[in-house]
């Protein structure tokens, strides 16, 4: 599924504009981005976690040349899954 597709999605269940779904879709998606980037949780009940974790500098391998290179530390997002939606997958 993409984001066109989720876009109907919501047109068709909510009763509004594409144009309107597309920004509700964009507005929720923009918070979510926005929370994770200033280093908070977004916890959606049944559905699951956004978050931001550290990832540790690393020694790496350039696969062209073999020679080692340090990777620098950095932040991620992630996203967990929560119980309701891992039961549903698991059906």
């Amino acid at each position: 599924m993409k984001k066109t597709d989720l876009i109907d999605v919501i047109k068709e269940n909510v009763g509004i504009s594409k144009k309107d779904a597309e920004k509700a879709l964009t507005v929720a998606l923009d918070a979510i981005i926005n929370a994770v980037a200033a280093g908070d949780k977004v916890q959606l009940t049944g559905f699951g976690t956004f978050e931001q974790r550290q990832r540790n500098a690393r020694t790496g391998v350039d696969p062209r040349t073999g020679n080692s290179i340090d990777i620098p530390a950095s932040k991620v997002p992630a996203f967990k899954a929560g119980k309701a939606f891992k039961d549903i997958v698991n059906k």
